[in-house]
């Protein structure tokens, strides 16, 4: 396998996680009685550009398919963070009703609606169909796509270049990362900008979040490399920001390469961060392993002894992030009967590979569980003031990543 960037050829594995099916790919009663899809996981580095990618083995369209079960609403953590970027970027660029935004990746409208009520015109690109029916039924305009450089030429063709282009999590999230960003650089007006979140591979390094490796993140990325990107497509990264999502990542705001708009110190700041941190330096990445197969076993420790004393563990949150942590541990409904989510679209189904149960909120309070483990950490404050209760008949918070701890 050659980078997805560079073309190198790629030779140093990073993480082995074994054989996972693709971690949002839920399922229901029918689909226990049939044969399930495994692919691969695991993540090299590339020695020259140090993006750091999955192996290939599946393809886009089965990962992001139809019954797509990820629905950005759910969390109202990340309702607020859009909110709150909306209302920064509208006023940072002066965006008005003469203004056109488009998101890639609009999933159910939770961000774009803000500029709807705004009156900024946009466009959302979204190819799930479940949640692009969720952002029209808000009154959204949605193209139903893949977006590339193909669809980027098109847009401007249409003389629908935008003078804002958003894409939160998702640039991790395409195979053709080249493509992409050149979809990009097609798309975008002279003076217009580029605001991506993906999170920060540097967070990844240093708090062992390897959970957040699954088949649908196609690429894990620095500033560096995002850099080098964008410079090989015609763009330039001007300006970046450090946030707390998604257990750390950041908001990089680009333009095209000419644009006369001066490069920011807090670009040169993170970029020697990184640096610092060893993160163009093969050692880093050769250790990461170990690292994994620490957490791993923790936690399978901790989930036998509570089944030797008796004690009740069932999970919060059914995400993606803990289907890569479940399956690569290796944990079943013996250990784990079930876990709990907000999210309609995954009660009354079954995570992938570990067929752990996914119920409402409400049956935990049934359950009475000794042990809530807190899957998705990102949002583990989140998590703990909305299940506050459980402490009434004397239940605690346990997260496993970057360490199992029991919570206060």
């Amino acid at each position: 396998m050659n980078c997805r960037h560079c073309a190198t050829s790629l030779q140093h594995k990073f993480l082995d996680l074994g054989h996972a099916p693709p971690s949002n790919a839920y399922l229901t009663d029918a689909d226990l009685n049939r044969p399930e899809q495994y692919f691969p996981l695991q993540i090299f580095v590339c020695h020259n550009c140090w993006l750091v990618q999955t192996e290939d083995y599946s393809n886009a369209d089965e990962l992001f398919n139809a019954d797509y079960a990820y629905f950005s609403s759910v969390s109202s953590g990340w309702i607020e963070h859009a909110r709150r970027y909306c209302q920064m970027i509208t006023q940072r660029l002066d965006l008005t009703r003469e203004s056109f935004v488009i998101e890639i990746a609009s999933n159910d409208g939770y961000l774009l609606k803000n500029f709807l009520e705004g009156n900024i015109p946009c466009l959302g690109i979204e190819p799930t169909a479940s949640t692009a029916a969720a952002a029209e039924a808000l009154g959204i305009n949605v193209l139903r796509e893949f977006f590339g450089e193909e669809l980027g030429r098109s847009l401007s063709a249409k003389q629908q270049q935008a003078d804002l282009i958003i894409g939160n999590n998702v640039y991790a999230h395409v195979p053709d990362i080249n493509d992409f960003t050149r979809g990009m650089k097609a798309a975008l007006k002279p003076g217009g900008t580029v605001n991506l979140e993906f999170p920060h591979l540097m967070q990844l390094l240093c708090c062992c979040q390897f959970d957040t490796v699954y088949h649908e993140h196609y690429s894990y990325l620095s500033l560096y490399t995002v850099s080098r990107i964008f410079a090989a497509a015609g763009l330039r990264v001007f300006d970046v920001e450090e946030l707390p999502t998604h257990g750390g990542s950041l908001r990089i705001y680009g333009c095209h390469k000419d644009d006369p708009r001066i490069d920011s110190p807090k670009v040169s700041t993170i970029l020697e961060a990184e640096e610092e941190s060893g993160m163009r330096d093969l050692a880093v990445y050769n250790c990461f392993q170990e690292r994994a197969n620490c957490i791993k076993n923790d936690l399978l420790m901790f989930l036998v002894e509570q089944k030797r004393l008796g004690k009740i563990v069932v999970g919060y949150g059914a995400a993606a992030k803990g289907n890569t942590l479940l399956n690569f541990a290796g944990v079943k409904p013996d250990l784990f009967p079930l876990i709990v989510d907000a999210a309609p679209s995954k009660q009354g189904k079954f995570m992938p590979g570990s067929h752990i149960p996914i119920h409402k909120p409400e049956e935990i309070d049934a359950v009475r569980p000794d042990f809530v483990l807190i899957l998705p950490w990102n949002i583990k404050d989140e998590v703990r003031e909305k299940m506050a209760h459980i402490r009434s008949w004397g239940g605690r918070f346990v997260t496993a990543v970057p360490e199992l701890e029991i919570l206060p």
